[in-house]
């Protein structure tokens, strides 16, 4: 097999050379983002079943079959409570053990020809939104800023050294990317960039990567795409897809703006009725919910039809599936998760389409 090495550095190479824009992504002949997040599953409760597991190797199997091309990794690090003390990079198990097992998961991905994003995020156990997260004084934030670019230089690190095709260094850090402390967050992402060669990303939610300042100093913006298709229950997917449409016009203008591709860093939608409605509610939270799949994959299919069709948009991660594909402890059955769902063929037939972002001669599916 072709080392990983040159591919993973060579994409970030023809995205650089590609003239500036927000089709760079399309005038690099990348190919589409075809992605699915495979999440970790590292409680003590559920040993050998979690990233680099043979149980993780039959994900990955289902992945590819799926036609995915891309998968998404999340090791997190964990933040105690909303005052953002600092990033404990132990999570469940200690980091070492853990980056040990990132690694074989990325290697076993590069093996079946998956290209790997590596998305770091933060755990925090108040419960609180990491979006949320403030240390009140500039002494707190100087604080945070180095403790968490100790853990996401960490993760950079192994990202380099596995051959990563693209790092995402953060994930929903409103309170740091839209306010005055956005700056060091910027240098952050150049202390990334000494790191590690691949693609640089930032994965803003959906509601306020217009306010985020550090966009400047990324090669894809990513965003959380958690956008509500429908306002009330009950919409018609033709009303969907309208609402989709006008988040694909606001996706245009902000690649427009930047003078970079978009990529959406996660998108999905829980297994119940209305889940196009507050579609980041997690399902955790919820009581008596009647599962619905068909509802599930209305909502697919009404944001992935206009977005496929632009040619600033470089593709998306399913959100998600799990490290151990017989695991039903993960999530209740109403969740994110479109594995063995209706959903399921929606991703599979949107990743064997044709997008235009794609390279003029993809004809058949990767």
């Amino acid at each position: 097999m072709t080392s990983a090495a040159p591919i993973a550095f060579a994409l970030a190479a023809r995205l650089a050379l590609a003239a500036p824009g927000p089709d760079a992504w399309s005038v690099a002949e990348l190919g589409g983002v075809r992605g699915i997040t495979v999440g970790p599953i590292e409680n003590g409760y559920h040993s050998g079943v979690g990233y680099g597991s043979v149980a993780y190797d039959r994900t990955l199997s289902e992945v590819r079959a799926l036609g995915a091309t891309w998968v998404a990794l999340t090791p997190f690090g964990r933040v105690a409570g909303a005052d953002g003390m600092g990033v404990d990079l132990t999570f469940e198990s200690p980091f070492e053990q853990n980056r040990a097992d990132v690694t074989k998961a990325i290697a076993m991905a590069h093996s079946r020809g998956l290209h790997v994003m590596l998305i770091p995020h933060v755990w925090v156990e108040s419960g609180t939104w990491r979006g949320e997260l403030d240390p009140a004084t500039e002494a707190g934030w100087a604080r945070w800023s180095a403790s968490y670019t100790r853990f996401i230089r960490e993760w950079a690190r192994v990202a380099e050294a596995t051959h990563v095709e693209m790092f995402s260094a953060g994930v929903e850090l409103r309170s740091w990317v839209t306010t005055a402390h956005g700056p060091s967050f910027t240098r952050l992402l150049r202390e990334v960039r000494r790191v590690y060669h691949g693609i640089v990303t930032y994965s803003s939610n959906w509601d306020d990567v217009d306010d985020d300042v550090t966009l400047g100093d990324v090669d894809v913006i990513g965003i959380n795409a958690f956008y509500p298709l429908a306002d009330a229950a009950g919409a018609s997917e033709a009303s969907m897809v309208d609402h989709a449409r006008a988040i694909r016009d606001k996706v245009r203008a902000l690649a427009d703006r930047w003078r970079k591709p978009v990529l959406f860093s996660e998108i999905g939608y829980t297994t119940r009725p209305d889940p196009a409605v507050r579609p980041w509610e997690w399902p955790d939270s919820m009581t008596g919910v009647r599962v619905d799949e068909a509802a599930q994959a209305k909502a697919y299919r009404a944001l992935l039809e206009p977005m496929l069709d632009e040619r600033d948009f470089a593709g998306f991660f399913v959100w998600r599936v799990y490290s151990d594909p017989d695991d039903t402890s993960q999530e209740a059955p109403w969740g994110f998760s479109p594995r063995g769902k209706q959903a399921e063929g929606v991703v599979r037939d949107a990743f064997a389409s044709r997008w235009a972002c794609d390279p003029w001669w993809v004809r058949t599916p990767y």
